[in-house]
């Protein structure tokens, strides 16, 4: 069955880095879009960076775009964001999740398959 494992989740003090992994299993890389997905109490589950698991193209939402970046390692059938410069409002639990949707898309809804999550927390 399709697994999503996040893991790197930590606290930290605002400004500084993290990267988070995502161990995938029990399906294959090129049938699906892999993304990463956060959701801050009292919010709504929001799309932060998404990537083609054929070709390896990156996607990013407003709240993605330009601190974060998201890559994978199909040897390993790992997908990574790493962040940088991070703000008390990245504070979020993250979430790892694919979809075998033609449209490309990063937003929740159109995602299938779920990972348990791992917390981030940005301290000042």
């Amino acid at each position: 069955e399709v697994q999503l494992v996040e893991s790197g989740g930590d606290l930290v003090q605002a400004g500084e880095s993290l990267r988070l992994s995502c161990a995938a299993s029990g399906f294959s890389f090129d049938d699906y879009l892999i993304g990463w997905f956060r959701q801050a109490p009292g919010k709504e589950r929001e799309g932060v960076s998404c990537i083609s698991g054929s070709n390896n193209r990156p996607f990013y939402t407003s709240s993605g775009k330009g601190r974060f970046t998201i890559s994978s390692d199909k040897a390993k059938n790992t997908v990574y964001l790493q962040m940088s410069s991070l703000k008390p409002e990245d504070t979020a639990v993250y979430y790892c999740a694919a979809t075998r949707a033609v449209v490309t898309t990063c937003q929740p809804w159109a995602y299938d398959y779920w990972g348990q999550g791992t917390q981030v927390t940005v301290a000042s």
